[in-house]
C-alpha cells in the first residue's frame, strides 16, 4: 500500500485524509503538535472503514518519524486567515511552520512529492521547494483546482447546468488577482462568454477571486477546508495513479508564459513523477495583463519571504 502523510491536522488536513480515505488510495498518517488531536482524529477516521468498506491505515502522531516512507507530503499546517487578513499576512507565522514540516518529513522521506496548501500557497510551495533544493516536479501548489471549482459553482448555480457540463480555468497566483480565463472557460463546449450575460459573469468572476475572503467573513474563526481538501485529494489522486490529468496548478516557472523563478497558477499535467508537463496557453493582451499583474504580487510575496528566511 502507498502511503501519504498530511502535516496538519486540523479542518483542512483532517478532511483531506476523510477524502483520501474514502478513494482507498494509500495508508495515512496524520502529524500534528498538538498532542492527542492527531491520533484521535487517525483513530476515529481508522474505526469509520469498515463502515465504509475501506482498507485503509490511519495513524495520527506528534512526531515526525511516523512520516518515514511516504509517497506523498501533503502540508496543510499553518495559521488559517482570520475576517480582514490577507493570505499574505500569514507570512511570516506560517513561513516557520511550513519550513520545519517540509525539512523534517524530507528526513524521513527522501523522494516524497509534496502538495502545499497552506497560504500564502504560491510563496509556502516556493520555500518548500528552495530550502529543500527539490527539483520543481516534486513541489506543487494546490490553489487552481479550488478557485476553478468555486468558478464553476458559481457558472452552475447562474445557468442552472450540471457542473459536470462546466469547465473554468482559473491561473495566475493565489490572490486577490488571480486570473479566471473566460475566453478559455465553457458550458458544454459553447464559451461562457456566449453563454454568461457579461455583467452576471463578471460578477462571478469577482466572486470567484473573493471566494476564499468570503467563507472566511462567514466562518469567523477559520477558512475554507472541505474545498480545499477534495482538490488536493483530486491532485493527490492523479499522481499516484500516476493519471496524466491537467489540473490548474502552481509550479514552478522555468520560463512558460515569460515567467522564472516563482511559483504560479498554470496548467499542469500531474503523474507519478509529480509535474510532468506545464500546458502553455494562448494569451491575448488582456489575459497577459492580468498574468503579468498577479505575477507581480506574487513576487513582491516571494521576495518578501527572502528577508525572513534564507534560501
Amino acid at each position: 500500500m502507498q502511503k501519504i502523510s498530511i502535516v496538519g491536522a486540523g479542518m483542512t488536513g483532517a478532511t483531506t485524509a476523510h477524502w483520501l480515505a474514502e478513494r482507498e488510495l494509500a495508508d495515512l498518517v496524520l502529524v500534528d503538535v498538538i498532542e492527542g488531536m492527531p491520533q484521535g482524529k487517525g483513530l476515529d477516521m481508522l474505526e469509520t472503514m469498515p463502515i465504509i468498506g475501506r482498507d485503509v491505515e490511519i495513524v495520527g502522531s506528534n512526531d515526525y518519524a511516523a512520516t518515514k516512507g511516504s509517497d506523498i507530503v501533503i502540508i496543510t499546517a499553518g495559521l488559517p486567515r482570520k475576517p480582514g487578513m490577507s493570505r499574505d499576512d500569514l507570512l511570516s507565522a506560517n513561513a516557520d511552520i511550513v519550513g520545519k514540516a517540509a525539512t523534517e518529513t524530507l528526513k524521513y522521506s527522501p523522494d516524497a512529492i509534496y502538495v502545499v496548501l497552506t497560504n500564502p500557497l504560491d510563496t509556502m510551495a516556493y520555500l518548500t521547494m528552495k530550502l529543500n533544493k527539490l527539483p520543481r516536479e516534486r513541489v506543487i501548489g494546490q490553489a487552481g483546482v479550488l478557485d476553478s471549482a468555486r468558478m464553476r459553482a458559481f457558472v452552475a448555480q447562474q445557468t442552472g447546468v450540471s457542473v459536470e457540463n462546466i469547465q473554468c480555468y482559473v491561473l495566475g497566483g493565489h490572490g486577490d488577482e488571480m486570473v479566471p480565463l473566460t475566453r478559455h472557460s465553457n458550458v458544454a463546449g459553447i464559451p461562457l462568454r456566449d453563454y454568461v450575460p457579461a455583467d452576471k459573469l463578471e460578477a462571478i468572476v469577482s466572486r470567484t477571486r473573493k471566494g476564499g475572503g468570503e467563507i472566511v467573513n462567514l466562518l469567523k474563526t477559520g477558512s475554507a477546508f472541505y474545498a480545499p481538501s477534495a482538490a488536493v485529494a483530486q491532485m493527490t489522486e492523479a499522481i499516484l495513479k500516476d493519471k496524466h490529468l491537467i489540473l490548474p496548478c502552481s509550479a514552478y516557472m522555468q520560463g512558460e508564459y515569460g515567467l522564472n523563478d516563482i511559483f504560479f497558477g498554470v496548467p499542469v499535467m500531474l503523474g507519478r513523477g509529480g509535474v510532468e508537463k506545464i500546458i502553455e496557453y494562448n494569451l491575448d493582451a488582456d489575459e497577459k495583463a492580468q498574468f503579468d499583474k498577479s505575477a507581480a504580487a506574487v513576487k513582491e510575496t516571494h521576495e518578501a519571504l527572502k528577508k525572513l528566511v534564507k534560501i
